[in-house]
């Protein structure tokens, strides 16, 4: 599996060597038909310096200040997807196609994956933010070795009945249900990181890295008993899953983490749903 737990790190490094070094063995290195790998090229850069050359590595893309964009032996995560680390010395990516991002994992604050590269190398200079990286691939095409398949789990939108409010009218209408207390439905989403109510949650085809479909209301005090009910992540590091809960519903905005959602559903009860 490309995710692995930080406890796993040595054999993760072992495991990307192999899995590189048996896609690009055949033929001369970095010869058509036969890509270098990213060891090779960080162990030798000025071999290649100034050459147009195609490499298989795992690619990294981390928003923030400064953001990253790298190619890398591996990358090592937390259990539930997140925090994606670059392994082993990183070759900085100069305008890699964002298209190619939508075949790779995307757990939420990252994007990575198996990807063949192909660009022009420059070494032994100061590239990226700060200049930190040796190395640069100002990149020309790419393409993913791996395909991840991604599979969105969605609520209805559609009447739930007497007494009880649709997610999609909450969003539609919220002020209308300021400070009531109501019953709805939709995907509960949590990872250690936000807790919340969307529409609906996308995971990848085993169900991991589940993130939640569209704008998503902030949730306070679901029960932990009927998480367990739920879709758990390894080592409890995320919960999703369809869910009725009743409780109270507010809204202006300034609510969840760093304030950033504009409603708040406290919950009172849960019940899990069959997807």
């Amino acid at each position: 599996m490309f995710r692995i737990p930080w406890r796993a790190m040595s054999l993760a490094i072992l495991l990307c060597v192999t899995i590189l070094f048996l896609a690009t063995c055949s033929g001369q290195a970095g010869t058509p038909g036969s890509p270098l790998y990213v060891q090779q090229v960080t162990s030798s850069p000025q071999e290649y310096n100034g050459k147009a050359i195609t490499v298989d590595g795992a690619y990294l893309w981390r928003p923030g200040d400064p953001n990253l964009s790298v190619l890398a032996l591996g990358v090592s995560t937390l259990d539930n997807g997140l925090d994606a680390q670059p392994l082993g010395d990183a070759i900085w990516l100069e305008g890699f196609p964002a298209d190619v991002t939508a075949a790779l994992h995307r757990p939420g604050d990252a994007v990575y994956g198996f990807v063949r590269v192909e660009g022009q190398f420059s070494a032994s200079g100061s590239f990226g933010p700060g200049g930190q990286y040796q190395n640069q691939l100002t990149v020309t095409r790419a393409e993913p070795i791996e395909q991840v398949k991604h599979i969105d789990h969605k609520t209805e939108d559609k009447p739930l009945g007497a007494g009880k409010v649709s997610f999609f009218e909450l969003q539609r209408n919220p002020g209308a249900y300021n400070g009531q207390k109501l019953t709805t439905q939709g995907y509960y989403f949590w990872n250690s990181v936000i807790y919340v109510l969307a529409e609906g949650v996308s995971t990848e085809e085993d169900g991991t890295s589940p993130q939640p479909l569209g704008p998503p209301i902030w949730m306070e005090g679901f029960p932990p008993d009927k998480s367990a009910q739920l879709n758990v992540g390894p080592n409890n590091s995320y919960v999703w899953g369809p869910v009725e809960v009743t409780g109270t519903f507010q809204t202006g905005g300034g609510f969840g983490k760093d304030g950033a959602y504009q409603s708040l559903f406290t919950v009172e009860s849960a019940t899990p749903l069959k997807p």
